[in-house]
């Protein structure tokens, strides 16, 4: 058993609600590869995020032929922090869609600047 303290997740923005309202098993799935983070583990299924720079990280889970992703840092000093979760339109391809893009932006530097003010 580990005793090393589980790192802290800290929801950004609305992600907190945006998860909420995802599927049960789709929470479960998300919330089972979170607590690997808290544990220091690195999740198999996970996508780095290259264009916010290193650390930012993609989930994804299926649930009834839609696509679900959260996207959090991973890298940063305090916490994990969640930037992003939502359903992904079959619409927008295989990229980001530009407004999640800058809505994980923006999050992102919210989520630096959170980090360093505690």
């Amino acid at each position: 058993m580990d005793d090393k303290p589980l790192r802290t997740v800290v929801w950004v923005g609305s992600s907190r609600d945006d998860i909420a309202e995802t599927p049960k098993a789709v929470r479960g799935s998300f919330g089972v590869r979170l607590q690997e983070l808290q544990r220091g583990k690195n999740p198999s299924d996970t996508k780095p995020l290259s264009q916010f720079g290193s650390g930012v990280f993609e989930m994804r889970a299926s649930y009834e032929r839609n696509a679900y992703r959260m996207m959090y840092v991973l890298k940063l000093k305090r916490a994990i922090y969640v930037l992003h979760v939502f359903m992904k339109k079959p619409a927008s391809g295989i990229g980001l869609p530009r407004p999640d893009a800058a809505l994980i932006m923006k999050r992102l530097k919210d989520a630096r600047r959170m980090d360093e003010e505690n």
